[in-house]
């Protein structure tokens, strides 16, 4: 089996496995946060610090970010594939067009959950006017904490820093060779547009010089 191969195969079988592994994680953090699962009577244990944090700060974005990271990296790689196999501008035009889109999808699961979080943090905090202002502010500001306001800070962070660094690392990882190829094809093409002009100038040539003849 030729190297490159062989290089493809294992680099399929890794990508498989870890999309494997961060499929069973996500799938064991929604299933424990809507108590389908028990973390303590799976591990005797109380559940890992990691694990509150995530679900204090991320919630059920998470799993979003996750799947959005997943097929990104994913769709990265198929378009680095498409490049350097000089595949037709469409096909690679298609791929570069889906990892914008995985990008943009990141952006809008910060932005909406943002806009949940703080819905909910101000229905949790206003739900009740009259405990709410006889409790004072610093009971309001609790409320609006258990409310999901720390989840609407933390996808905006995550969205926002998360975005820019897909588009940093599609930059950094394929970017001078994208260009390169849309560089090539529009080279073609104008070469091709050149030929096809020159084709007629010869045509038109032979069809003046024959009446002469």
């Amino acid at each position: 089996m030729p190297a490159g191969r062989d290089n493809r195969f294992l680099s399929g079988v890794a990508s498989g496995a870890a999309s494997a592994a961060l499929g069973g994680l996500m799938l064991l953090y929604v299933t424990a946060r809507s108590d389908l699962v028990e973390l303590r009577g799976l591990s005797g244990m109380h559940p890992p610090a990691w694990f509150s944090w995530l679900d204090e700060n991320l919630g059920l974005a998470l799993p979003l970010f996750v799947i959005i990271l997943v097929l990104f990296m994913q769709t990265l790689a198929e378009l680095r594939r498409r490049v350097l196999r000089h595949d037709s501008p469409d096909r690679i035009a298609q791929m570069d067009h889906m990892a914008d889109i995985w990008t943009s999808l990141f952006f809008g699961v910060g932005v909406i959950w943002t806009a949940i979080g703080m819905r909910n943090a101000l229905l949790h905090a206003l739900g009740d006017p009259q405990a709410t202002l006889q409790a004072g502010a610093f009971a309001l500001l609790e409320r609006m904490v258990d409310g999901g306001i720390l989840v609407a800070l933390s996808t905006t962070i995550v969205g926002g820093m998360g975005g820019y660094l897909m588009r940093v690392i599609k930059t950094i990882t394929i970017g001078a060779e994208l260009k390169r190829s849309y560089t090539r094809h529009g080279r073609e093409d104008a070469q091709a547009i050149r030929d096809s002009l020159d084709a007629m100038n010869r045509h038109l040539e032979d069809l003046t010089e024959k009446p002469e003849a």
